[in-house]
């Protein structure tokens, strides 16, 4: 059985005993803006929704990540204020406060195979409140679609570009904007592509000064750093 463990300063001990294997750290907000965020591979069913139900009380907004759909069908039955993306593996549980909305940040992606990372980016982005728009499909294979893009990207305060195969977008892009460029590289590719690791040389090796690189598949990782950049510009 996985053991959650997290840190907490704001649980009684008493709360603990009930469920020992789940320590939520319920004062992240104060020290990293944001609450804890759930994993939810390698869960299980209880320890996730102990952790959801945790975050509620506190009355901060729960995010889990990396839902398959048996996950994702308990977590809708226990809570009516769950909205869940199955394609991004997400469900987010409270609605922030949409007057509150903070940054511009476009998500784009390479083809529509990288479509659930980039989806994982664009749910953590709304549940850190961001204001964020998806852009798909506009791989290198077809320059004349990222250059019909360029108007609109020019126009966000973050961007983040998923993509697999030789991982060249995030280059091109980044050669058409004045913002931080958020590279995701995922494991869509033939052989070669080594399930993800060639994108994600390439992008550690472009030669554009404005990106940053985070690790294969981690659309959530890309997303949280964007939002971070974006809210504060």
């Amino acid at each position: 059985m996985s053991v959650v463990t997290h840190w907490s300063t704001g649980e009684t001990e008493a709360s603990q005993a009930t469920s020992p294997s789940v320590r939520m750290d319920l004062s992240r907000p104060e020290r990293c803006g944001y609450p804890e965020v759930i994993y939810g591979a390698g869960k299980s069913t209880d320890q996730v929704l102990t952790g959801i139900q945790r975050l509620l009380d506190a009355g901060q907004i729960a995010f889990v990540t990396r839902v398959n759909k048996r996950l994702a069908k308990e977590i809708i039955k226990n809570f009516d204020a769950a909205e869940v993306n199955l394609s991004a593996k997400t469900a987010r549980i409270g609605t922030p406060d949409q007057n509150q909305t903070r940054g511009h940040v476009i998500v784009a992606s390479a083809g529509t195979s990288d479509s659930p990372i980039a989806q994982e980016a664009v749910e953590t982005l709304r549940w850190m409140n961001c204001h964020v728009e998806l852009i798909q499909d506009i791989g290198v294979a077809g320059p004349q679609r990222l250059l019909a893009q360029v108007p609109r990207l020019r126009k966000a305060d973050a961007i983040i570009v998923v993509a697999g195969m030789e991982g060249a977008l995030p280059s091109v892009i980044a050669g058409w904007v004045s913002c931080p460029v958020v590279a995701v590289p995922t494991s869509r590719g033939y052989g070669a592509n080594q399930e993800g690791m060639t994108a994600l040389l390439t992008m550690l090796s472009s030669c554009a000064s404005n990106i940053a690189t985070v690790n294969i598949d981690s659309g959530f990782k890309g997303g949280y750093l964007a939002g971070l950049i974006a809210q504060r510009k």
